[in-house]
Parts: C-alpha cells; sequence; structure tokens
C-alpha cells in the first residue's frame, strides 16, 4: 500500500483560506468589543436612570409631606410601587437616615436595614454604584431627601445587572447577526476573487509558481534566438539578451514602444502588424533576421509574441552558394564551348589542316590565360580576383561583356583583418549581380568594375573604392535612397524574391563605416560606389589617375 502525499493547496487555496480567517477574525473581535462597549454604555445609562428616578423622587413634595407622618409606609409604598412600574426601574427604596427601609419591592424587607452604602448620601451627596442586594448584583443611585440642610430620609432607585445583561444580550444578537452576515459576504467575495485567481495560476501553489518563474528566466536568457513580446499597445513587455543583441538595444526597453526602439521601417513595420508574419527576412542594423510574429488573443488582442533568429552567416552562404551555381553553370557552358573548340581542332587535324588546328588551339588558350592573367595584375587579392574570374564567365554567359577598368589596383595583402573577405564579396558581388541584370538586353551590354584605393585628404590614412557601372536603364532619382531598402525592386520577383541584395550591400557598408551612393554613370545606366574606409593603414598604390578618378563612370578600356 502506497501513501499518497496530499499536494500542497494552490495559491488561490491559501489566499482564500487566509482571507476567511482574516474576515472571521476581524468580525469576532468587532463583535466582542461592541458587545464590551455596548454593556459599559448599558451599564452608564442604567445609572443616569436610576438616578434621574431617585433625584426626582427625593424633590417630590409628596415623599416629603409623608416622610413627616406617623406612618411613612402607609403613603410611600404605593407610591414606590407606581414609579417602579412608571419608570422601568427594579426597585424603589426610600428610608429613614438612618438607612431602616420605608418600601421595598418585596414587603417583607420593609423595616429592615438597607444593603448597601449611605454615607455619602447621609452626608448630603447623591452617589451611583453597583451593589449585591436583597434583589442580587444591581446598579443603584442613593440621593438625600432634604428639608432645608437637614437630611430627613433617602430615597435608592437601581437596575438589576440581570437586566442590563439582558438589553446587552439584545444588542448582542442582532450585532452577531450582522457580524454573521458580513462573514458570509466576505467569504463569498473572497472566494470569487480566488476563483478567477485559480484560473489565471491554473491552479499552481507557490512553490511550483516560484519554480516556474525560475525555469522562465532560465530559459528566457538561455534561448540564443530573440524573443520579444510585445503589449496590446505594442510595447515591450519582455525582451531576453537574444532579442537585445539581434536588434541592436540597450537599457532598459520594456515599456517602450516598438517604434521608439530605431528600428529600421520595414522590420518595424512588420512588428506593428496586426496580422501574422511568418519566416519573414528582414534587416537590422548589422544583421539579417527572420521574423515571426503570432498575435494572443483570449477574445481581445492581448499583444504579441515575436522570434526572431539571426541569419546572417546563412545569407552569407546562400549568397556564396548561388555564386557557386553561377559558376557551375558558367563552368558548363565554357566545357561546352570547349567542347566545340575541340571538335574543331580534331575536324582540322582529320582535313590535314594541322598547322590550322595548332594555330587555332593556341590562341584560345592564349585568350584564356591573358583574361586570367589581366585580372590577377589588377586586382591581386585572391578572394576578389576569383570572383570577378567568375563574375567574368557569368556575364558572359548571360550575354553581358563585364570590364575590369585600367584603374583597377588591389595588391594582395593590402586591406587589414577588421576588413573581411566575406564582406567584400557581399558588396561587390551582389553590386555586380544587380548591373548583370541591368545590363542584359541593353545595346552595349557592358559592366565595367574598378577596385582600387585611394588617400583621403581629410585624414591620414586611405579608403578602399569599388565601382560598379552599367549600361542598363540606370535608377530614377527619385528612387535613390529606396533602391538600397529591402523588397525595393524595379524588377518582377522570383524565387526567394527580389530586393535584398542591395539592402545587404548597404547594411555591410554601413557596418564598416563607409559610404554607398547611386548616380547616373556616362552614356545612361547606374554607377554605384562604396567607399570603405581602412582605419588609417595607408594607401598602396592607387592605380594610374586613382586619386583623380573622375566620378561618372570609368574608363572602359581594361581587362576584358
Amino acid at each position: 500500500m502506497h501513501l499518497r502525499v496530499p499536494r500542497p493547496r494552490s495559491l488561490a487555496g491559501q489566499l482564500f483560506a487566509m482571507q476567511a480567517v482574516l474576515i472571521a477574525v476581524v468580525v469576532v473581535g468587532y463583535a466582542l468589543f461592541t458587545y464590551i462597549s455596548d454593556r459599559g454604555q448599558a451599564e452608564d445609562a442604567a445609572g443616569r436612570q436610576a438616578r434621574a428616578v431617585s433625584l426626582a423622587i427625593a424633590d417630590s413634595p409628596s415623599v416629603a409631606a409623608a416622610i413627616g407622618t406617623p406612618d411613612p409606609t402607609a403613603r410611600l409604598q404605593p407610591y414606590a410601587v407606581r414609579v417602579m412600574r412608571d419608570t422601568d426601574v427594579d426597585f424603589v427604596t426610600i428610608m429613614d437616615p438612618y438607612g431602616i427601609r420605608w418600601t421595598h419591592p418585596d414587603p417583607a424587607q420593609i423595616g429592615h436595614p438597607f444593603q448597601g452604602h449611605i454615607e455619602r448620601a447621609q452626608r448630603g451627596e447623591t452617589f451611583t454604584e453597583t451593589y449585591t442586594g436583597t434583589l442580587g448584583p444591581s446598579v443603584r443611585a442613593v440621593t438625600p431627601v432634604l428639608a432645608g440642610e437637614r437630611v430627613v430620609g433617602l430615597v435608592s432607585a437601581g437596575i438589576k445587572v440581570e437586566e442590563i445583561s439582558k438589553r446587552a444580550q439584545e444588542q448582542l444578537t442582532a450585532l452577531s447577526g450582522v457580524a454573521a452576515g458580513a462573514l458570509l459576504l466576505g467569504a463569498v467575495g473572497t472566494y470569487v476573487i480566488n476563483a478567477r485567481l485559480r484560473r489565471h495560476t491554473h491552479g499552481m501553489n507557490a512553490d511550483e509558481l516560484s519554480r516556474m518563474h525560475d525555469y522562465h528566466q532560465a530559459a528566457l536568457h538561455a534561448v540564443r534566438e530573440g524573443l520579444l513580446m510585445l503589449d496590446g499597445q505594442y510595447r515591450v513587455a519582455l525582451i531576453n539578451d537574444g532579442g537585445r543583441e539581434l536588434l541592436g538595444v540597450s537599457g532598459d526597453v520594456v515599456g517602450a514602444s516598438v517604434a521608439d526602439l530605431g528600428l529600421p521601417a520595414q522590420l518595424t513595420g512588420a512588428l506593428l502588424a496586426s496580422e501574422p508574419r511568418v519566416d519573414e527576412v528582414h534587416l537590422a542594423a548589422e544583421r539579417v533576421l527572420v521574423v515571426n510574429t503570432s498575435p494572443v488573443s483570449g477574445g481581445e488582442r492581448r499583444g504579441t509574441v515575436v522570434t526572431l533568429r539571426d541569419v546572417t552567416e546563412l545569407q552569407s552562404l546562400t549568397g556564396e552558394l548561388d555564386s557557386e551555381r553561377g559558376f557551375t553553370q558558367a563552368l558548363r557552358s565554357q566545357a561546352h564551348e570547349a567542347a566545340n573548340r575541340l571538335h574543331t581542332v580534331v575536324s582540322l587535324i582529320e582535313l590535314g589542316r594541322a598547322e590550322e588546328a595548332v594555330e587555332f588551339a593556341t590562341a584560345e588558350l592564349e585568350l584564356a590565360q591573358a583574361l586570367t592573367d589581366q585580372v590577377v595584375a589588377a586586382v591581386g587579392e585572391p578572394v576578389l580576383a576569383a570572383l570577378l574570374l567568375g563574375k567574368t564567365a557569368q556575364a558572359n554567359e548571360r550575354g553581358v561583356e563585364l570590364v575590369v577598368a585600367r584603374e583597377s589596383r588591389l595588391d594582395d595583402g593590402l586591406l587589414p583583418p577588421s576588413l573581411p573577405a566575406r564582406d567584400l564579396v557581399t558588396i561587390l558581388g551582389n553590386l555586380v549581380d544587380n548591373a548583370v541584370d541591368a545590363a542584359q538586353g541593353s545595346l552595349p551590354s557592358r559592366v565595367t568594375v574598378a577596385a582600387y584605393t585611394e588617400a583621403v585628404a581629410e585624414a591620414d590614412g586611405s579608403e578602399l573604392v569599388m565601382r560598379v557601372a552599367d549600361t542598363g536603364a540606370g535608377v530614377d532619382p527619385a528612387h535613390a535612397d529606396l533602391v538600397f531598402q529591402r523588397g525595393f525592386s524595379t524588377k518582377p520577383a522570383g524565387e526567394g524574391g527580389r530586393g535584398l541584395g542591395l539592402a545587404l550591400v548597404r547594411q555591410a557598408v554601413r557596418r564598416h563605416g563607409g559610404t554607398l551612393t547611386v548616380t547616373e554613370a556616362e552614356g545612361g545606366g547606374a554607377l554605384f560606389e562604396a567607399r570603405l574606409p581602412l582605419d588609417g593603414t595607408g594607401g598602396g598604390a592607387t592605380g594610374a589617375g586613382g586619386a583623380g578618378l573622375p566620378r561618372s563612370r570609368p574608363e572602359p578600356g581594361g581587362v576584358r
């Protein structure tokens, strides 16, 4: 047989029990205090009543006249009985100056000494006391009957303590009814409130709530993903460490409106949206975020739960994968072209034209090698050189001529460690892809790329300049700023959407403290220029005409 350990009472149950006991103690204490107070007040009232009756009797002329007769009892006893009946006192005793009774409710006590204190009355003073006499404990008043300055008799009127208790008991009964009603009302109100509390706490006790809070706090700070909870007015109700890091906010933001957090407009709009958002890609200051929002509702809108995932690295890897796919397609095209050339060489040999075959093969080999040598000579930085070679083949496959301008000069080892190659690939790769898209279908279809360092006149240092010009339709000046915002594109949406590449470029440029502009190139088209400071590391060669390069389109004559 297993003994079942009783579950601790829920928090609502504990509060109900405490409140019920508290109400009971308050009501019983108040009732007891009221009873004692009413008992004292009843005794005081009885004393005042007895005093008034005794004074009235002592001042009555008929009483003074009866005292002077040979048999005062004969006239005073009926009078005393009548006064007792009319004034609702328990006894009226009239006696001589020595305390011998002339009247009494019990006629057998007439002629006997009065039981109580009369000394003060014999001295002409009226007083009140509680004393146990022949009728039991009573509150009585004793007053002298004066004939001039001489005391000729004494009068005592009193009310039995038993009667006083009955009066207090009646008040106590009424008070008990009121107290019981108050206790019942308090219990019902407490039960209703605690029933609601039980629903909100799901019947958990204080230990369970405390433990859940500890788990909640531990999980909140341990989760790397960002968690943001907004109330019904879109104010921050809760944010974890991951959310602060991903959104780039600091300080106490709980209670602040989402609109006041300084987030990009598109991200702010997603957080303020009333409908759910599922796996939307947005840009923060330095990160690419996947945003999911879900409203919290229970008959009315109570707030929004927002989860944030950092996909900056994933987005970069996706870009590299897209580049690799482009390279693969370019290699397939080149392989196809190489197969055609090889068939041409074989056919020339079969026709007995060996010299022409050798001449044709040598020319093709020299052209490919010259392209590689010239790109590497212009851009010695290996990552950018590989990027440009791949983009050249990829653009050629799409019918676009990619030209590396003559003034390009970027030696290997020139770039500082603070400028990672991945960011350069993001910037230059997206600019080239955007330019190839714009130039495709135009006449001529050309993209011109220049990469070089340039001395900064205002400071002791230099900056990296990357310029990409195309022969496309150009950018409307009204859209010069919108073109860098996430989601903006003049091209039809494809798989995965459009309008993210240039937004990533601007994010990377800003992250390194650079500038990104778009202007009109010579002869039409768009010219994108990214400038990144090199932290005062000095320049290296700037290439011919590098410092004085015009701000429009670079000279097209270069590596093709």
